[in-house]
């Protein structure tokens, strides 16, 4: 029987699914698909690295012919338009499916409703809304770009208990033990881009990759803020360039010479306009992020770059792992000076969850 709880446990599957497309799919959402006739799975699929075949098609192409009177339990909506590929609502309703149940609508107006249209006026029954809140916390990203042109910004902070990221001499490898390591290389994998500053740069020499996980391809494009490409072409940002993408967000007085030499290495450079104090207008840094495909953005650091996307409102979620040591006031802060001389003034963020990782403790906050 069709009830809500078994509905929900399926979509759960769909959701797991889903999640394999994270930092592997952009511009395209991550979503996933159950086929399920009779109790059981007849087809499964999720949308496929670079965005392409979609959740739904993978899924059909799994159950062949046992498609005919299944349930689809999906993610997002089903496209309607045409695309490389045709819309998935219409392959859903030649499959012979006669029931959908997708956990939310996609805003996109090559779809926003317009799938699930189809699917209506071919006779299946759909339902809309199981599991909604996961699924929207799944494609936030997705959901972000396509509602405001930019992608979801994560902070990610590594510090003592006293919110030091190093100790006054610059040490800082490392604060927290390998468990939490390994899980920022996993948020890295479900990222499409990683940012960090240049000074994180020039200080760490950092490789801004996913190692230790054993998944291929899951590297991230690494973007730097440099106003002036003051960054060394020796790094190993710079040596690997032309392996995974190396984005560099400079602004327009930048010498001719460093611009040709970043291109010579491999890189991309995204000029952006400066704003009224002469920084760097980091909003329409995220925008053009968004114009190339980006949804998903975690940084890295440093503490001037993480205060910087604090006050100009741009960070979505801030993941921070507290190691136990104190460094004192000689140590470098996590997020640098905002210049915040009211409590209301200060950005608030809400309590997700806390977790236990090894040694550490993992803390999850989301903007209010």
């Amino acid at each position: 029987m069709n009830t809500p709880e078994v509905d929900a446990g399926w979509m759960r599957v769909a959701l797991s699914l889903a999640r394999r497309g994270l930092g592997r799919v952009w511009p395209n959402p991550a979503v996933g698909c159950v086929l399920v006739k009779n109790g059981i799975v007849v087809g499964r699929g999720w949308t496929s690295d670079g965005g392409r075949p979609h959740a739904e098609t993978n899924a059909l192409a799994a159950a062949g012919p046992n498609a005919r009177g299944a349930t689809a339990y999906v993610t997002l909506e089903p496209c309607a338009h045409t695309g490389r590929t045709s819309p998935c609502a219409e392959a859903l309703v030649e499959a012979g499916i006669t029931r959908a149940v997708v956990a939310i609508e996609d805003p996109d107006p090559r779809v926003s409703g317009q799938g699930i249209e189809i699917l209506r006026s071919a006779g299946v029954q759909v339902e809309v809304g199981c599991l909604a809140a996961p699924a929207m916390v799944l494609n936030r990203g997705f959901l972000s770009r396509t509602a405001t042109g930019r992608p979801m910004v994560t902070l990610k902070l590594a510090a003592s208990i006293d919110g030091r990221i190093a100790t006054g001499s610059g040490e800082s490898r490392w604060i927290t033990g390998p468990a939490a390591r390994a899980e920022v290389h996993l948020m890295r994998a479900q990222s499409d881009a990683v940012l960090v500053g240049a000074g994180t740069v020039r200080a760490d020499d950092p490789k801004l990759d996913v190692r230790g996980l054993g998944i291929k391809g899951a590297n991230p494009v690494r973007v730097v803020v440099t106003g002036s490409l003051a960054v060394a072409r020796d790094s190993h940002l710079a040596r690997t360039a032309r392996e995974t993408p190396l984005w560099l967000c400079h602004h327009s007085e930048v010498e001719v010479s460093r611009k040709e030499a970043w291109n010579a290495v491999g890189a991309s450079l995204i000029e952006v306009p400066f704003q009224a104090d002469g920084q760097l207008n980091l909003s329409a840094m995220m925008q053009q992020l968004g114009e190339r495909g980006i949804t998903r953005v975690l940084c890295e650091g440093g503490g001037r770059l993480a205060a910087a996307l604090l006050e100009s409102g741009l960070v979505d979620e801030v993941v921070t792992y507290t190691a136990g040591l104190t460094l004192g006031d000689e140590g470098t802060a996590a997020i640098g000076h905002m210049g915040i001389e009211a409590l209301q003034l200060a950005p608030r963020f809400r309590l997700i969850d806390t977790v236990r990782v090894g040694p550490d403790v993992r803390n999850r906050w989301r903007k209010l």
